[in-house]
């Protein structure tokens, strides 16, 4: 029983810290809190499950207060979460099918620490953008489906891929961390739904 709480309790702090990190740079809920879950013996599907329905809480207030303060562009999030439902519904089956291949944890595993990588490299190398640019449709519907493919697949990637692609081609960040986010809420509400009917 003590064990029990014990672990409750460290899971509580991960989930915590991982937020914090999240809030700080706009991404990196998922990676920080699955790389955490994995580490503790959590199965793949299982802590992309455990992460995804608490990011359905987390991405709708994050998504609210973003729209609230204009950090939004309704492009943006609406061909980000269209293809993003599908991908997260894909790959949230992918992660369950797979989820007793042990080859499968050593390539979230992988994922995951590329993507931690990328979070540290893009925060440390920040740079000015003069003029800001809206994404163009043909990127946003493959960003979007292979972001929440991964997201779902491993637990985390949707803000650590999305966030620095459309950053990088001189999208407004502010912007784009609110229209990523709002999206987020619909990606994690689709693979929580495939996860709580099969895993």
């Amino acid at each position: 029983m003590i064990e029990k709480q014990v672990s409750l309790i460290l899971i509580f702090i991960a989930s915590l810290i991982a937020e914090l990190i999240d809030g700080s740079i706009g991404m990196g809920y998922g990676v920080s809190f699955s790389t955490f879950l994995i580490s503790f013996g959590i199965g793949t599907a299982v802590a992309s499950a455990i992460v995804h329905i608490s990011e359905v809480v987390t991405a709708l207030f994050s998504g609210i207060i973003h729209i609230n303060h204009g950090n939004f562009e309704a492009k943006t999030f609406l061909y980000l979460a269209l293809p993003g439902v599908i991908g997260a519904s894909l790959g949230s089956i992918t992660a369950i099918k797979f989820q007793n291949i042990s080859i499968l944890r050593v390539l979230v595993s992988i994922i995951l620490f590329l993507l931690g990588m990328l979070i540290l490299i893009k925060y440390v190398r920040k740079k000015q953008l003069i003029e800001y640019k809206v994404p163009r449709i043909r990127k946003l519907l493959p960003l979007g489906f292979f972001a929440a493919f991964i997201d779902a697949l491993g637990g985390g990637g949707w803000g650590p891929i999305t966030t620095p692609a459309l950053i990088a081609s001189h999208a407004d960040p502010k912007k784009t961390i609110g229209s990523v986010n709002a999206a987020e809420f619909f990606v994690a509400v689709s693979a929580s739904i495939i996860f709580i009917i099969f895993l």
